[in-house]
């Protein structure tokens, strides 16, 4: 049955309508299992009824005429039950239901089984026969497996509206696909999909016959894609700034790398043409990447694929890049990069929708930067059929609307009307102070990883920088930096924000954030060897880093330090013993430094109940709540396939974090909150209730927290605490934040006019 099975996939794959898919199955199927019918009924919810859509063994006038209301029958009851039913003889069953008219009545043998798609039903894949009798153990597990193939094809179907052309009677309203909400905002427009620009994987070897016009190619080619990235930064100058623009200068970091640039030439040297040469170089350079388990680090590995990809172009055709957009262009692919969004004049771009992606993708990252909507991570994305066709993505609930109805772009664009309105009131709250309306003051920060000569976005909204990465300076060298260069890179950015406060993390990177020249093979990347646990092996790193932080912050002092990845008090006791070594050395140096505030970065449960301990020998502690929640809930943030159980608003993260707090008071220690749960404007009441002393986030959530923030007072904020933690579920939770927020005027944060 196995050959069976796998042509019979294929030639439902090979359809070109899900009509004729349907068709090939229920044909196949019944002679595969030597059964008397087999039929597809569909689910129509909004009609509240399954639908026969095809069949082999009953009249052809049956289909789209037969239709059993949901609950009722065994195909009510399996559907229901989301569940194999396997009956003998069906008509002595309590469920059944005989439907007249379409040659049922003989039929004894029953096997309903469910398609299923994301929990979801969609309809019950259906085998009679007239003989009573039991359908073996393997008949049903194929037909199982069939019905899951068919499962995917109905779900593209019915995203595009090819299912509802199926179906008779009026045209059922439009439907949506979720995905993961990355950045936020309602955009309306037309989709322009994009796929990669050339395909390295299908590069074939080939022996060089003149190694030196090869390489003059493709210096060439290298030369080319550094101008076009240096005309998108000046194109984009006045719509990004700082952090967001530093993006190029990290591009041509990696485009002029030596990993990049002499190890290509060294492999056309060595007898193969540049085009392979490039691909086993961007191969190599993405099998690092690929072993990388911190979210933000991996994505830079599609930032070197789509430079790889622009190289491999001009080598190949010399093409530019494409320029015509459609007005309001929402950019669709299956997996966008960050110069494909920045090919899209910022006047031009509407939205972003993807099938894979995920809200720390440096695509999202730069998308909340330049307030553009977009949903990533939309598994069920028909990329290759919406071309041209009228969208709206939804960046508040990760929703995607195909061809909406005029009804619902009406209500989108009244919705999209109202933000616009309340953001240019959120203009208003700059340069304002962010306390409560009892005068207390919650400082906000920034998160940031790259600061060049440009001011930063939200510099002047911050109160300083709550957390700046500094492993992107390190993932875009060939070597570890000196100290020479690290100081000069935290100097510009404690210059940039003197005197307010900048706290730089350490580096966090090892095993499972590998550096290309620092590589480490591990068998569970997550659980790996980084960030304190490479302080305690390799100390000559972390002493070099930290030299270089205090020669940095000599006649500044605004620098507080952070330590990654704590799980131990006895890591923590190493970290310090160096930190003060590296202090002593440099005072009998000459160098005025100074003991800077130390602080330990809470993202392991370990940590959490160590809460107290570590407050007594720091100065402050910072929870990264991207990580402790992943940890706590174990549940991977950027898994399209399990984000709906991603919840920063878990009972158990919100205990955790009380636990934490309570745990450095004890000692007179101040807590922050630097995960993406700072920046979200319902956590802002339960955090401030908490008692955290302050919130560090992305510049795009400055003023939405700012917001809420004037808008309460503390004893309000302690009274919604109190009733959070007394929900058993982040749904509870949820309701209760986003009550508070419609009950104070400031819903519109999170979801404009609903």
């Amino acid at each position: 049955m196995l050959a069976t099975l796998r042509r019979i996939i294929e030639a439902v794959d090979k359809a070109p309508t899900l009509d004729a898919a349907l068709s090939v199955l229920v044909r196949d199927v019944r002679l595969a299992i030597g059964a008397d019918v087999c039929s597809v009924y569909l689910t129509d919810q909004e009609r509240r009824e399954h639908v026969l859509m095809a069949t082999d063994g009953l009249p052809a006038g049956a289909v789209g005429r037969v239709r059993i209301a949901l609950h009722r029958g065994l195909i009510g009851r399996t559907a229901e039950r989301a569940d194999i039913i396997n009956l003998d003889d069906a008509t002595t069953h309590p469920s059944y239901l005989a439907v007249t008219g379409n040659g049922e009545e003989p039929l004894h043998a029953f096997l309903g089984v469910p398609i299923i798609q994301h929990r979801k039903v969609l309809g019950v894949l259906v085998l009679r026969q007239r003989a009573p009798r039991r359908f073996a153990d393997d008949e049903v597990t194929f037909v199982v497996t069939l019905a899951v193939q068919l499962a995917a094809a109905i779900a593209i179907a019915r995203t595009t509206g090819e299912l509802a052309d199926l179906q008779s009677g009026p045209r059922l309203p439009t439907r949506y696909l979720k995905g993961i909400a990355a950045a936020p905002g309602v955009g309306t427009g037309t989709a322009y999909v994009v796929y990669p620009p050339a395909d390295l994987d299908a590069v074939p070897d080939k022996p060089v016959t003149d190694p030196d016009a090869e390489i003059v190619a493709f210096r060439a080619a290298v030369g080319g894609v550094a101008k076009d990235i240096a005309g998108l930064a000046e194109r984009l100058a006045d719509a990004l700034r700082g952090e967001d623009q530093a993006l190029f200068e990290a591009w041509r970091l990696m485009l002029e790398s030596e990993t990049f640039v002499a190890e290509t030439i060294a492999r056309i040297r060595a007898g193969n043409w540049a085009q392979g040469a490039l691909r086993d170089t961007v191969a190599e350079l993405l099998a690092e990447f690929d072993r990388i388990d911190d979210p933000y680090l991996r994505e830079r590995g599609a930032d070197v694929r789509d430079l790889g990809c622009q190289v491999l172009l001009r080598l190949q055709r010399g093409a530019p890049m494409r320029t015509a957009f459609p007005a309001q262009t929402l950019l669709v692919g299956d997996e966008i990069s960050a110069m494909q969004l920045a090919a899209v004049p910022r006047d031009s771009l509407a939205g972003i929708v993807s099938r894979r992606g995920s809200a720390s993708s440096h695509v999202a990252i730069l998308a909340r930067g330049m307030g553009v909507p977009a949903a990533l991570g939309v598994l069920e994305l028909p990329v290759s059929r919406l071309e041209g066709r009228p969208m709206i993505v939804d960046g508040y609930r990760g929703r995607v609307y195909m061809q909406p109805s005029a009804a619902v772009v009406t209500e989108y664009r009244r919705l999209a009307e109202e933000e616009r309105a309340f953001s240019a009131e959120l203009e208003t709250l700059r340069h304002l102070p962010a306390e409560t309306i009892d005068g207390f003051t919650l400082p906000l920060y920034l998160n940031t990883g790259l600061v060049l000569e440009q001011r930063p976005l939200g510099m002047d909204e911050s109160a300083g920088v709550g957390l700046y990465r500094t492993e992107l300076p390190f993932m875009v060298r060939d070597r570890f930096p000196g100290e020479e260069t690290q100081l000069r890179d935290y100097r510009r950015v404690l210059e940039t924000f003197a005197p307010r406060p900048v706290t730089l993390r350490t580096l966090d990177v090892g095993g499972d954030k590998q550096l290309p020249y620092f590589p480490v093979a591990e068998s569970n990347p997550f659980l790996g060897w980084r960030g304190i646990r490479i302080t305690r092996d390799h100390p000559e790193i972390f002493m070099t880093q930290v030299r270089a932080m205090l020669r940095a912050a000599i006649g500044l002092d605004n620098m507080q330090l952070l330590l990654p990845m704590i799980t131990s008090v006895d890591e923590l006791d190493d970290a310090l013993t160096l930190i003060q070594r590296a202090c002593d050395e440099l005072a009998h140096e000459g160098h005025a430094v100074r003991l800077p505030p130390v602080g330990v970065m809470v993202e392991v449960p370990a940590a959490v109940y160590q809460a107290d301990l570590l407050a007594r020998r720091v100065s402050f502690l910072s929870v990264g709540t991207n990580d402790l929640t992943q940890y706590l809930l174990a549940v991977d943030r950027n898994n399209a396939r399990v984000a709906a159980l991603y919840d920063e608003f878990h009972p158990a993260l919100l205990r955790a974090l009380l636990q934490v707090v309570e745990g450095a008071r004890a000692h007179g220690r101040e807590v922050s909150i630097c995960g993406e749960l700072a920046g979200d404007p319902r956590a802002t009441p339960i955090l401030l209730g908490m008692g955290v002393h302050s919130l560090s986030m992305g510049a795009g959530s400055l003023l939405r927290v700012k917001g809420v923030l004037r808008s309460i007072s503390r004893a309000r904020a302690k009274e919604v605490l109190g009733r959070a933690l007394l929900c058993e579920s982040g749904a509870c939770v949820h309701r209760l934040a986003m009550a508070l927020l419609e009950e104070i005027g400031l819903g519109s944060l999170v979801r404009p006019g609903r």
